[in-house]
């Protein structure tokens, strides 16, 4: 039995970018460990959906334990940073931010969690946090960085293919007549870049589930809970990373190395 760490930025992060090879690897054998940097403080929540005198940390924290529990988890823990909004907002230099936090410092609180846990693996995220999030950003550093001080053999960078996702977005537009939304190459990365693409067909249902599990974020009407199954196993059912350090160039798996 193998450590998989997964490091992420808010509650809902994990299931979205790596629910599918957390929930594989619990199912084979593995633990599982989720590490998540901050408390999601700043995501927007439904009028009257907390309890009177209820921060949305508190519910998200309830949620992310939740979903770990679909996922498998063995351990959840929190480097107690504050949510840093999205790029550009005042919240992104408040004291406490995870955006502003030393990079060193940490990675050295993940760096211990990885040594206890003698991790086989840890994912993080592509030097772009995958669509430029401050915080997805600030993960992949102060992954990196952990992964280097606490000798872990392997590192995964989630991410998206970019070229497979556009030609999904370009067939649907097609089908159903609509225009191609200008970003959607500001996703992700080149196909060309990815080394490992994992098959988490077989795990949709957990993953799905999982999602469902942080409703404060991710409501009954929102994109991943209402798309049809279909479209939902094209857009999920492969989680993408870039293996750090891969060798050779153009490596291509199938699997996390745990």
């Amino acid at each position: 039995m193998a450590t998989l760490v997964t490091f992420h930025a808010h509650p809902d992060d994990e299931c979205i970018n790596t629910g599918g090879v957390m929930r594989k690897a619990y199912e084979e054998g593995h633990r599982v460990v989720l590490v998540v940097a901050t408390r999601g403080e700043v995501g927007e929540v439904p009028d009257g959906f907390l309890d009177e005198g209820e921060e949305l940390w508190e519910r998200r924290v309830v949620e992310t334990q939740k979903a770990a529990d679909l996922l498998g988890v063995a351990r959840v823990e929190y480097l107690d940073y504050l949510d840093s909004g999205m790029m550009g907002e005042p919240t992104n230099s408040r004291e406490g931010s995870f955006w502003t936090a030393p990079v060193d410092e940490a990675a050295e609180k993940l760096a211990a969690i990885l040594r206890e846990e003698n991790a086989a693996a840890l994912t993080v995220y592509d030097d772009n946090g995958g669509y430029g999030h401050p915080d997805h950003i600030q993960v992949h550093r102060v992954g990196v960085r952990a992964a280097e001080l606490a000798g872990t053999p392997a590192v995964y960078q989630a991410t998206m293919d970019r070229d497979r996702m556009r030609e999904g977005i370009l067939r649907y537009a097609e089908e159903h007549g609509e225009e191609v939304p200008d970003d959607v190459t500001e996703f992700g990365k080149p196909g060309a870049e990815i080394t490992t693409a994992v098959d988490v067909t077989g795990f949709l249902g957990p993953k799905r589930a999982a999602m469902r599990a942080h409703a404060s974020q991710i409501g009954e009407e929102s994109m991943f809970l209402s798309m049809p199954d279909e479209a939902f196993t094209f857009a999920f059912g492969t989680e993408c990373f870039i293996r750090v350090g891969a060798v050779p160039t153009g490596t291509r798996e199938t699997e996390l190395q745990l």
